[in-house]
Protein backbone atom coordinates (compact mmCIF):
# COMPACT_ATOMS: atom_id res chain seq x y z
CA UNK A 1 0.00 0.00 0.00
CA UNK A 2 1.34 3.42 -0.92
CA UNK A 3 0.48 6.68 0.68
CA UNK A 4 0.01 9.64 -1.62
CA UNK A 5 1.76 12.82 -0.58
CA UNK A 6 1.63 16.26 -2.08
CA UNK A 7 4.53 16.95 -4.42
CA UNK A 8 7.14 19.28 -2.93
CA UNK A 9 6.36 21.91 -5.58
CA UNK A 10 2.90 22.33 -4.02
CA UNK A 11 3.89 21.99 -0.35
CA UNK A 12 4.88 25.40 1.07
CA UNK A 13 8.41 25.76 2.35
CA UNK A 14 8.75 25.43 6.13
CA UNK A 15 9.69 28.19 8.54
CA UNK A 16 13.33 27.71 9.51
CA UNK A 17 14.30 26.17 6.17
CA UNK A 18 17.11 27.70 4.16
CA UNK A 19 15.41 29.86 1.53
CA UNK A 20 16.18 28.55 -1.97
CA UNK A 21 18.31 30.97 -3.94
CA UNK A 22 17.00 32.20 -7.27
CA UNK A 23 18.06 34.34 -10.19
CA UNK A 24 15.11 36.13 -11.76
CA UNK A 25 14.78 39.15 -14.05
CA UNK A 26 12.74 42.23 -13.23
CA UNK A 27 10.70 44.40 -15.60
CA UNK A 28 13.90 46.07 -16.82
CA UNK A 29 15.63 42.69 -17.39
CA UNK A 30 17.95 43.22 -14.41
CA UNK A 31 18.79 39.89 -12.76
CA UNK A 32 18.20 39.59 -9.01
CA UNK A 33 19.36 36.84 -6.67
CA UNK A 34 18.16 36.19 -3.14
CA UNK A 35 21.70 35.43 -1.98
CA UNK A 36 22.84 39.02 -2.59
CA UNK A 37 20.82 40.07 0.48
CA UNK A 38 22.10 37.37 2.87
CA UNK A 39 23.72 38.98 5.90
CA UNK A 40 22.59 42.43 4.74
CA UNK A 41 18.81 42.73 4.62
CA UNK A 42 15.67 40.66 5.10
CA UNK A 43 13.57 39.97 2.01
CA UNK A 44 9.79 39.92 1.54
CA UNK A 45 8.65 37.73 -1.35
CA UNK A 46 5.08 38.40 -2.45
CA UNK A 47 4.07 35.56 -4.75
CA UNK A 48 0.94 36.33 -6.76
CA UNK A 49 -0.92 34.58 -9.61
CA UNK A 50 -1.04 37.02 -12.53
CA UNK A 51 -0.50 40.61 -13.62
CA UNK A 52 -3.66 42.50 -14.55
CA UNK A 53 -6.02 40.25 -12.56
CA UNK A 54 -8.35 42.18 -10.19
CA UNK A 55 -7.08 40.97 -6.81
CA UNK A 56 -3.42 41.00 -7.86
CA UNK A 57 -3.75 44.52 -9.21
CA UNK A 58 -5.38 45.77 -6.02
CA UNK A 59 -2.69 44.12 -3.88
CA UNK A 60 0.22 45.41 -5.93
CA UNK A 61 -1.15 48.95 -5.82
CA UNK A 62 -1.44 48.63 -2.01
CA UNK A 63 2.15 47.30 -1.75
CA UNK A 64 3.38 50.18 -3.87
CA UNK A 65 1.47 52.82 -1.91
CA UNK A 66 2.75 51.44 1.40
CA UNK A 67 6.21 50.52 0.12
CA UNK A 68 8.08 52.69 2.63
CA UNK A 69 6.32 50.88 5.50
CA UNK A 70 7.48 47.49 4.18
CA UNK A 71 10.94 48.53 2.99
CA UNK A 72 11.95 49.72 6.45
CA UNK A 73 12.05 46.01 7.35
CA UNK A 74 12.88 44.18 4.11
CA UNK A 75 13.66 44.31 0.42
CA UNK A 76 10.32 43.82 -1.36
CA UNK A 77 9.80 41.66 -4.43
CA UNK A 78 6.60 40.65 -6.20
CA UNK A 79 6.95 37.34 -8.06
CA UNK A 80 4.62 35.89 -10.68
CA UNK A 81 4.76 33.75 -13.81
CA UNK A 82 4.34 36.78 -16.08
CA UNK A 83 7.05 37.86 -18.52
CA UNK A 84 9.37 40.83 -18.04
CA UNK A 85 7.40 42.64 -20.75
CA UNK A 86 4.07 42.01 -19.01
CA UNK A 87 5.61 43.25 -15.75
CA UNK A 88 6.86 46.40 -17.46
CA UNK A 89 3.38 47.19 -18.86
CA UNK A 90 1.73 46.24 -15.55
CA UNK A 91 4.04 48.50 -13.52
CA UNK A 92 3.50 51.37 -15.92
CA UNK A 93 -0.28 51.06 -16.07
CA UNK A 94 -0.61 50.82 -12.27
CA UNK A 95 2.16 53.24 -11.25
CA UNK A 96 3.95 50.53 -9.24
CA UNK A 97 7.22 51.35 -7.49
CA UNK A 98 8.31 47.96 -6.17
CA UNK A 99 10.32 45.36 -8.06
CA UNK A 100 8.42 42.63 -9.90
CA UNK A 101 10.31 39.47 -10.77
CA UNK A 102 9.45 37.18 -13.66
CA UNK A 103 9.39 33.45 -12.92
CA UNK A 104 8.12 32.25 -16.29
CA UNK A 105 9.75 28.83 -15.81
CA UNK A 106 8.18 28.51 -12.33
CA UNK A 107 11.56 27.56 -10.81
CA UNK A 108 11.34 29.79 -7.71
CA UNK A 109 7.61 29.19 -7.32
CA UNK A 110 8.17 25.42 -7.29
CA UNK A 111 11.29 25.65 -5.09
CA UNK A 112 9.21 27.47 -2.47
CA UNK A 113 6.37 24.93 -2.79
CA UNK A 114 3.91 27.52 -4.08
CA UNK A 115 2.95 26.11 -7.47
CA UNK A 116 -0.77 26.03 -8.25
CA UNK A 117 -0.99 23.20 -10.81
CA UNK A 118 -4.63 23.84 -11.71
CA UNK A 119 -3.76 27.24 -13.15
CA UNK A 120 -0.04 26.73 -13.89
CA UNK A 121 0.54 29.82 -11.73
CA UNK A 122 1.75 30.74 -8.26
CA UNK A 123 -0.40 30.55 -5.21
CA UNK A 124 -1.03 33.85 -3.45
CA UNK A 125 1.59 33.64 -0.70
CA UNK A 126 4.07 35.62 1.31
CA UNK A 127 7.50 34.35 2.32
CA UNK A 128 9.68 36.44 4.62
CA UNK A 129 13.37 35.59 4.57
CA UNK A 130 15.59 36.80 7.41
CA UNK A 131 19.06 38.26 6.99
CA UNK A 132 20.37 34.80 7.84
CA UNK A 133 18.86 33.41 4.62
CA UNK A 134 16.28 31.30 6.44
CA UNK A 135 12.52 31.41 6.03
CA UNK A 136 11.11 33.46 8.92
CA UNK A 137 7.41 33.35 7.99
CA UNK A 138 5.17 31.80 5.35
CA UNK A 139 1.53 32.53 4.69
CA UNK A 140 -0.44 30.97 1.84
CA UNK A 141 -3.84 32.48 1.25
CA UNK A 142 -6.34 29.59 1.19
CA UNK A 143 -8.59 31.45 -1.26
CA UNK A 144 -6.49 32.64 -4.20
CA UNK A 145 -9.09 35.33 -5.00
CA UNK A 146 -8.72 37.04 -1.58
CA UNK A 147 -6.16 39.67 -0.62
CA UNK A 148 -3.49 39.19 2.01
CA UNK A 149 -3.97 40.49 5.53
CA UNK A 150 -1.83 43.65 5.45
CA UNK A 151 -1.86 44.17 9.23
CA UNK A 152 -0.65 40.62 9.82
CA UNK A 153 2.02 41.10 7.16
CA UNK A 154 3.31 44.33 8.73
CA UNK A 155 3.35 42.69 12.16
CA UNK A 156 5.43 39.80 10.83
CA UNK A 157 7.77 42.16 8.97
CA UNK A 158 8.40 44.12 12.18
CA UNK A 159 9.66 40.91 13.81
CA UNK A 160 12.49 40.81 11.26
CA UNK A 161 13.97 44.09 12.51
Amino acid sequence: MTTATAPSETTPIAVGAVAPDFKLPDSEKKEWTLSEFKGKKAVALFFYPLDFSPTCSKENVCFSQDLSRYEQFAQVFGISVDSVWAHKAYKSSNGLKHTLLSDMHRAAIKAYGLFHPGGNISQRATVLVGKDGKVAWVKVEPDITKERDYKELESQLAKLA
